[in-house]
C-alpha cells in the first residue's frame, strides 16, 4: 500500500461521461444515464484497500440520506484485477452486497476512466453540482485508519448540502488520502 493524496482536480471541471459495467446489475451504464439534475458523486473506490474499508459504513449511510435528497452517487473500480484479483468484477458485486452499496458499482476495466478523471488514490470522491461542473473534490472528512478521529463524513455532507442549496462549496478542500490505484 502506498499512501497517495488525491490530484485535485481543477474545480468548474465538466464531468466526463462514460460508459462502464455494473457489477451489481451487469448492465452498462452511463454517467448521462446516472446523473442528478441535483449534483453526482463520482467516487474512485475498491474492495481492499483499508482507508475505502475505513469509511465504507460512513460512506453508505450519506450515500442513503443524500440519495433521497436527490445526489446522485456512483462508485468506480478501477483498479488493475491481473495484479489485484480481489478487486476482480465477480468479488466487486460481493463486495458491493456485502456492504448494502445503495449505488452502483462500476468497473473501469481501461482505467481510461480513471485517467480522464484524474483520479489518484482509494477512496478518491468528485462531486458534480446541476450543471455537471466540478464543485467538490478531496476527502470525507479528517478520519484515517488509526489516527482516532471520527468518521463523521463533515467535509463531503458539508458539501452535498451547498451543492443542494445550489451554493458555492468552501475553498479550503482537503484532498482525500488513501491507497494508489493500482495502474496497469
Amino acid at each position: 500500500m502506498s499512501l497517495t493524496p488525491s490530484n485535485m482536480l481543477a474545480l468548474g471541471t465538466p464531468a466526463i461521461d462514460f460508459s462502464l459495467r455494473d457489477t451489481i446489475s451487469g448492465e452498462v451504464k452511463s454517467l448521462n444515464n446516472l446523473k442528478s439534475a441535483k449534483g453526482t458523486m463520482v467516487m474512485f473506490i475498491c474492495n481492499h484497500c483499508p482507508y475505502v474499508l475505513h469509511i465504507n459504513k460512513k460512506l453508505v449511510e450519506i450515500a442513503n440520506e443524500y440519495m433521497k435528497k436527490g445526489i446522485s452517487f456512483i462508485a468506480i473500480s478501477s483498479n488493475d484485477v491481473v495484479n489485484y484479483p480481489q478487486d476482480a468484477p465477480d468479488k466487486m458485486a460481493i463486495h458491493a452486497k456485502e456492504n448494502n452499496y445503495p449505488f452502483p458499482y462500476l468497473y473501469d476495466p481501461t482505467q481510461e476512466v480513471a485517467k480522464a478523471y484524474n483520479a489518484a488514490c482509494t477512496p478518491d470522491f468528485y462531486l458534480f453540482d446541476r450543471n455537471t461542473n466540478l464543485a467538490y473534490r478531496g476527502r470525507m472528512d479528517g478520519s484515517t485508519p488509526g489516527n482516532n478521529v471520527e468518521n463523521n463524513g463533515e467535509d463531503m455532507i458539508a458539501a452535498l448540502d451547498a451543492v443542494l442549496a445550489n451554493n458555492k462549496v468552501f475553498d479550503n478542500q482537503m484532498p482525500s488520502m488513501g491507497c494508489n490505484i493500482k495502474w496497469k
